[in-house]
């Protein structure tokens, strides 16, 4: 049975800086109380320990595990807690040592009831165990979830029922694979667009979808606008200084604009050199993950640590190939997108603890190659030629976060990953689709390949690579 993906599930609105991290476990914790709730155990639990496993507990302290949980199990939501305010609940529990569980009874809670082991769960490499105790320290909840990337959320006994199967009687156009995508798209003399948005309608109608849209972009375009216009040190101890402000600012020049939205058309009026084309969508992409390691509001795309690759190649098609583009072109843009992604999630892995930083950088750079490439005319085959480019050009590409933190090497990573994507979209264009020796679906199985062979200390342990070259007190 194949699982449909919603475009709506691989771009989530969330806090930085991680979604398998951050994300992830605080919808855990969203999900348990739930649990609690449906049996009636909520009112009985009186104190409460979280016990954190592999990935998560290696790299948990820097990509700020531990601090999601505390927000999940107070009840805030990612999607629209106040930025603002999540430090100051934080301070409070600290201060305190007290927890507000669920906005609705006070209980005794300190730091040290999260414990980071360093052991594996053997379903996945990011896994958490809830545990909730009575009165008198009876253990009376234990649930089990894993945190499997973007944000996306399961406990292996009850992963099946969560998934909605995509057959002809529930979705006009059932995709698993990148090659029946393209047959839909050749047979009914469609755009990939177009496919994917006929899906959608089996979910939502047509006014919402567009809505939900407008709300991701509108959540990417503030995220670039707020790196852009922000400056300082990164936090987390690397001492990493924004580099987004600065670069923007040499690009911008004297430009005026009070609003986002008004930064488009400043840019658009700016006199953009050819050889600071690839400077400013290095600037989108930084200026975006350095919101995301400030614990800022971001996209996953599909995952937080790849947040900046879609929103700058989807600002790069805007301000500098199509000044004329509007919302139905930022809209194509996001389906194909998310219906790119769904393929590798469905038969690879959208998880570095899983894959490595392929699975991160590489997936958001093919989703977004294919979105360019039918924005500049592209058929369905080309676009699906951009993403194996995309892809092929980031097979084995580690996740050794120095630190533990989204810093180093990620978000320039995020930078090079936009600039991959636009490449390969330039280059599918040139290629005569059946004359293409790696088929997309070939490369997400060697991808998923890749990552199996992987040794796991390339995947967001902090046990490789740069994470054990380069130590915190070399930056």
């Amino acid at each position: 049975m194949a699982q449909f993906i919603s475009v709506f599930d691989m771009l989530k609105i969330g806090v930085g800086p991680s979604s398998s991290h951050t994300l992830g476990p605080w919808r855990a914790a969203q999900q348990w109380i739930q649990v609690l709730k449906s049996t009636n155990i909520f009112e009985a639990i009186t104190s409460v320990k979280v016990d954190l496993y592999g990935s998560l507990s290696l790299t948990g302290k820097g990509h700020a595990t531990d601090l999601a949980i505390l927000l999940g199990l107070s009840g805030t939501d990612p999607e629209y807690i106040p930025i603002n305010e999540i430090q100051n609940i934080i301070n409070q529990i600290n201060e305190n040592k007290q927890l507000h569980f669920n906005f609705e009874k006070v209980i005794d809670f300190t730091t040290q009831d999260i414990v980071f082991h360093k052991d594996f769960l053997p379903y996945h490499a990011n896994g958490l165990t809830f545990r909730g105790f009575d009165i008198f320290g009876t253990e009376i909840s234990t649930e089990t979830y894993y945190s499997i990337g973007g944000g996306f959320v399961i406990q292996e006994e009850v992963e099946k029922d969560a998934d909605i199967e995509i057959t002809k009687q529930n979705f006009p156009f059932p995709i698993n694979r990148a090659t029946e995508l393209e047959a839909y798209c050749e047979t009914h003399n469609k755009t990939i667009s177009e496919i994917v948005f006929e899906n959608e309608l089996e979910l939502k109608p047509a006014a919402e979808i567009d809505i939900e849209l407008h709300r991701i972009w509108d959540t990417m375009l503030e995220c670039m606008y707020i790196g852009c216009h922000t400056e300082g040190i990164l936090p987390g101890g690397l001492n990493v200084k924004r580099r987004a402000f600065a670069t923007h600012e040499r690009l911008i020049k004297d430009a005026t604009y009070n609003s986002p939205q008004e930064w488009i058309a400043a840019i658009r009026n700016t006199e953009v050199k050819f050889r600071e084309i690839l400077k400013w969508v290095s600037c989108f992409a930084l200026a975006v993950n350095e919101v995301n390691a400030s614990l800022g509001r971001v996209v996953t795309a599909p995952t937080n640590g790849s947040a900046g690759v879609i929103p700058a190649v989807l600002m790069y098609y805007l301000v500098i190939e199509n000044h004329d583009a509007d919302f139905e072109h930022i809209k194509k843009f996001l389906l194909v997108a998310g219906e790119i992604g769904s393929i590798f999630k469905k038969n690879a892995t959208i998880s570095a603890a899983m894959g490595g930083c392929q699975a991160e950088i590489g997936v958001s750079s093919a989703m977004a190659a294919a979105a360019l490439t039918e924005l500049l005319g592209g058929t369905p085959a080309q676009c699906l030629v951009a993403a194996e480019i995309a892809m092929e050009h980031h097979l084995g590409l580690t996740c050794d976060p120095i630190g533990g933190l989204v810093q180093i090497p990620c978000i320039e990573r995020n930078a090079m990953g936009a600039i991959k994507a636009i490449n390969a979209a330039e280059l599918a264009l040139d290629t005569n689709p059946k004359e293409s020796k790696v088929p997309l679906d070939k490369v997400i199985d060697t991808m998923w390949e890749t990552a199996k062979d992987m040794n796991k200390n390339y995947k967001e342990t902090s046990e490789g690579g740069l994470a054990v070259s380069v130590k915190i007190v070399d930056c």
